[in-house]
């Protein structure tokens, strides 16, 4: 393949590797940028001033999103009779499990409270002991979070347990629930005894993405760098090769030349002959005039 041909298929194939490279990267700060959206979300809303849950949440709606964290008040009881358990929860380094209770408003909706994560027990994964909420009319404070997924695989749970924080799941075991968000506990007036252990606040770790998204630029960078070594050592031993040509008074071979067959080249058997360098005596001369004869 001619030099000129080869070097543009280095480049081409630098292009190509410098565009996936740069959708990789496009999609890292895609990433990037919405994790920063959720940060900004949770400095926002994650100590604001609570207010009562009809100001963010009308009966029936679905929560907006801005709205994601935001505390509320809420007054009523506890159905305690209505709990369930969320299992596998990542919590404390095991699979734990959370305390779902419906909570009766006054206004006589029903809404979701997640009280806190529980551990699993010493001789059995169901937690030893389950607190009881606290009974009669209570007044707590929450904070609004949207239902998870459902899960996609098909898994179940046993009865008075649910795979997931999926509103639709936990209805069919209690009744009738606000479908709109679900509630994760921050206080309760008055206090119970005992209570789960409060979930942690989210993370504000940022992620890898900002450096993932960099690291693909550079690797495109490099791929151009790496093509354009190559074509130069590629120019410099060629040059090396002439030059060497040169100075042995021999033309640089093309490639058509070097593509010929050994045995199609011709060979004179006098100059061969008399190249072979040997002590110039009688016999020799006389063996170089028969040859001439010939």
């Amino acid at each position: 393949m001619p030099a000129a041909a080869r070097w543009s298929m280095y480049v081409g194939i630098a292009i190509l590797f410098a565009i996936a490279c740069g959708f990789l990267s496009n999609w890292q700060f895609s990433r990037n940028a919405d994790r920063s959206e959720q940060l900004q979300l949770v400095a926002d809303n994650y100590d604001a001033a609570p207010v009562p849950l009809a100001d963010l949440l009308a009966p029936g709606a679905q929560m907006n999103p801005a709205d994601e964290w935001r505390p509320v008040r809420l007054e009523g009881r506890y159905l305690a009779d209505e709990q369930l358990l969320v299992r596998n929860r990542a919590h404390g380094g095991t699979a734990a499990f959370e305390q779902l209770v419906p909570f009766r408003l006054v206004d006589g909706r029903t809404f979701l409270v997640d009280r806190g994560w529980l551990p699993p027990g010493n001789r059995q994964a169901d937690p030893d002991e389950i607190p009881a909420p606290p009974a009669g009319d209570v007044v707590i404070e929450v904070r609004l979070r949207p239902e998870e997924a459902a899960p996609t695989s098909g898994r179940t749970a046993e009865p008075g347990q649910v795979p997931t924080i999926n509103l639709g799941l936990v209805a069919e075991q209690t009744g009738p629930i606000e479908q709109g968000a679900y509630g994760l506990l921050m206080s309760e007036s008055p206090a119970p005894a005992t209570a789960p252990t409060p979930v942690d606040p989210p993370s504000n770790d940022p992620g890898p993405y900002l450096s993932y998204a960099v690291q693909w630029i550079l690797f495109a960078v490099m791929g151009f760098g790496f093509i354009t070594y190559v074509i130069v050592s590629e120019r410099r031993l060629r040059r090396e090769e002439a030059e060497e040509a040169e100075l042995r008074g021999q033309p640089e071979p093309t490639p058509e030349a070097e593509q010929v067959p050994t045995e199609r080249r011709r060979v004179d058997p006098v100059a061969l002959h008399r190249s072979r360098k040997r002590p110039k005596d009688r016999d020799a001369d006389d063996e170089d005039a028969l040859l001439d004869a010939r």
